[in-house]
């Protein structure tokens, strides 16, 4: 069987690569001769992945940037269940970017074809009808997050937890003595970090509030170190715009070293998204905010299905972190949060609830995942 064997896989940015290459690795433990083709960057290809199209042209992101890119990514879909439709692969798997693929999933999916999901989309936090077409569309749900399987289950898709692999890349033990002496800081005084965002957008409406925080703070904490990495070259000439214009004391904008700057933190203020999980995964007390704009909330939050947003509190399923959301995302509440995450007794609690929640995530996801799908090959 193996000689024959061929795995479509279509990831969408970095990250998919990420897993791709490590899902890729693990199959040819089982399938040693399998071709993998597909979509892919440059780690799937290292591992012998034939990438038919640029993953560059997949990686967008926002509302109006798909919408001027949608005839080219039309024409790009159209393509690969043309080809994989005159040439069925032993599975189509898709990694992330479910509005491109799941639809790629449901046609090949009704000729035969065995389809995996590999990271799911937060159907179970907002737009939940989208479950109905997962289930038309996929024959396996692969899972980073253990809390979503029930929702796959309570739904009648096939689901299999495989960890988090960022779980695996963070050590349980932070050194954040050894972080502060890179950054050069002071290894006595408080140290907090600022994560605005990594878009634009986040930036303007994130950026502000958070200096504005960081300005109350100092009155109380004249000694603060405060360390903003920003996400790319377009976010640091953008925070250093604001910074000009506030003139605040005792700030650091680093050009990414996302990793670093928490590290050496006491706590963190975030804009809610993955960084979240990375600030958990660094045993770091955290304080969540998100704002949007006004009409855009309105639009989006009747769809909005979870007690939660941060996924330390969604992972343990009540809130170890406070999250300060649109109108309560003020100056006044930020800043009460971010002292008291200073508390020392505090700290060592989330360090405990923190540890416990690596635990749970750091599993041999690639492993996992290579061999739940050579399970549902073999039923073929």
């Amino acid at each position: 069987m193996n000689t024959c064997v061929v795995f479509a896989i279509v990831a969408g940015e970095a990250s998919g690569d990420l897993l791709g290459a490590d899902l890729i690795k693990n199959l040819r433990e089982s399938f040693p001769s399998a071709r993998f083709e597909g979509v892919g960057g440059p780690l799937m290809q290292a591992q012998g992945f034939t990438s038919h199209h640029d993953m560059e042209r997949l990686s967008v992101m926002g509302l109006v940037e798909p919408l001027k890119r949608l005839p080219e990514l039309l024409r790009m879909r159209r393509a690969l269940i043309d080809r994989y439709r005159r040439s069925p692969p032993t599975a189509f798997i898709g990694i992330d970017a479910p509005d491109f693929n799941l639809h790629i999933e449901g046609v090949l999916r009704r000729d035969g074809v065995k389809t995996i999901h590999y990271v799911s989309p937060s159907v179970w936090a907002w737009r939940q009808g989208r479950i109905k077409k997962i289930r038309r569309c996929v024959d396996l749900m692969l899972t980073l997050l253990p809390f979503e399987n029930a929702f796959y289950h309570q739904h009648d898709v096939p689901v299999c937890f495989v960890g988090h692999p960022l779980a695996g890349e963070y050590a349980l033990l932070p050194d954040t003595g050894g972080s502060r002496s890179i950054l050069g800081l002071c290894p006595d005084a408080p140290v907090l970090t600022l994560m605005p965002g990594s878009r634009g957008s986040e930036v303007t409406f994130m950026g502000d509030l958070f200096l504005d925080v960081v300005e109350r703070i100092k009155q109380a904490k004249p000694e603060l170190q405060v360390l903003i990495p920003a996400a790319n070259d377009a976010r640091h000439a953008q925070i250093t715009d604001v910074l000009c214009r506030r003139n605040i004391d005792g700030i650091r904008l680093l050009r990414q070293q996302s990793k670093l700057a928490m590290e050496a933190s006491d706590v963190v203020l975030l804009a809610s998204g993955t960084t979240a999980l990375e600030a958990m995964l660094l045993k770091k007390p955290m304080v969540v905010s998100y704002r949007l704009g006004r009409f855009t909330y309105q639009l989006l939050s009747p769809f909005i299905k979870t007690p939660f947003i941060a996924l330390p509190n969604l992972l343990a399923g009540r809130a170890l972190v406070p999250e300060l959301i649109q109108s309560d995302a003020t100056v006044d509440r930020l800043s009460a949060a971010v002292i008291e995450a200073f508390d020392p007794i505090r700290a060592r609690q989330l360090e405990k609830e923190f540890t416990a929640i690596h635990h749970e995530l750091a599993m041999s996801s690639g492993q996992i995942a290579a061999s739940a799908i050579h399970d549902l090959v073999q039923k073929c």
